[in-house]
């Protein structure tokens, strides 16, 4: 008998899931470019959509969605995505289609001066405008009828990576400082080397790495001098998750309770922002008040970057840099969009 209930239910399952699957094959990924408010960048949008994809060419990346197709009703809610230094969308495109997948629609705003058409600006500058930037592409996407008739902008999700995390840590409670940052750096250019540097240079273990390190401090010790704690909150996000952030500069008690609902993503052989610097000691802070969705113990810094940018598009340092190290396995990046994903559903949907 109970082997006959246990068939039974398996064959219920499987009947509902096949069911479900020409459902799931109908659901597209929509793609809009919605303008900025005000003098911001413009937004870029992956929704819901009916229609069904087709390759579209973005730089060196070719994403399948549906361009400027009429958005469908999914779950009501919207993520916002941050990127990293210098970014743009395309990085972030296979989480984004994930989370369209589960009715989420997403966002993107193009931060100023930091971004992939324009990355001279990155740093400190950038980061007091950037979560100022995630309100604004909330406030662009509630202005856009098509989309905002079919979202609830009472509790958004928001998601950050490198110079993004940053920004989701600032919107998660975190204060920081230019100063913190500069401190930071005369404690430990040498161990940290390249979160200082950026993507200027690189130590190699000759006669030139201390010029290379005294430079570096002497630009910080002229330009980077503001001690002004640097904050924002906007009360509809609702949950945040950072990955591999620049988090050096924070005030670590400001993480101790993350106002909303704080998950991490973590790489082990980060080589840009050295972990036991950044994510670990905002791990250790909020250890009681957020949660570790993913740790990937061989990635490097741009293991969340998904589909990653190509060698060739990269300068040398940056090559180095976001290099994948050897043995990790990009077959593992679904399993943690999906637990990104399922951090969000459970705080955001009813």
């Amino acid at each position: 008998m109970v082997n006959a209930a246990l068939r039974y239910g398996a064959a219920v399952l499987l009947a509902i899931a096949a069911a479900a699957a020409p459902l799931a094959s109908r659901a597209g990924v929509g793609l809009m470019q919605l303008p900025g408010v005000a003098s911001d960048g413009p937004v870029t949008v992956f929704y819901p959509t009916a229609s069904a994809g087709r390759p579209i060419l973005r730089g060196p990346f070719t994403i399948r969605a549906a361009e400027n197709a009429t958005p469908v009703r999914g779950n009501g809610r919207l993520i916002v995505v941050s990127h990293g230094s210098g970014g743009t969308p395309w990085v972030h495109s296979d989480l984004a289609r994930a989370l369209v997948d589960a009715g989420f629609t997403v966002a993107f705003p193009e931060h100023h001066e930091d971004n992939g058409r324009d990355p001279s600006r990155p740093g400190p500058e950038s980061w007091k405008r950037r979560p100022l930037e995630v309100s604004s592409a909330i406030d662009a996407v509630g202005r856009w009828p098509q989309l905002a008739n079919l979202l609830a902008l009472d509790r958004v999700g928001m998601y950050g990576m490198s110079a993004g995390g940053h920004t989701a840590l600032s919107l998660a409670g975190g204060r920081w400082s230019a100063a913190g940052v500069r401190r930071h750096c005369e404690a430990h250019i040498a161990e940290d080397f390249n979160s200082c540097a950026g993507l200027a240079t690189q130590l190699h273990g000759d006669m030139l790495d201390g010029l290379k390190m005294q430079a570096t401090l002497a630009v910080f010790r002229l330009f980077v001098r503001d001690d002004t704690p640097q904050a924002h909150h906007d009360p509809r996000i609702a949950a945040i998750v950072a990955g591999v952030p620049y988090a050096a500069d924070f005030d670590m008690a400001s993480l101790a309770q993350p106002r909303v609902p704080l998950g991490l993503v973590t790489s082990g052989l980060d080589k840009w922002l050295v972990p036991r610097f950044h994510s670990d000691r905002v791990l250790a802070a909020c250890r009681a008040h957020c949660e570790l969705i993913a740790h990937l113990p061989s990635g490097g810094h741009a293991a969340l970057l998904s589909p990653p940018p190509p060698p060739s598009v990269l300068g040398r340092v940056a090559a180095d840099l976001l290099a994948d190290p050897p043995g990790f396995d990009r077959a593992e990046l679904p399993a943690v969009d999906q637990k990104i994903v399922a951090f969000f559903r459970a705080r955001l949907l009813p």
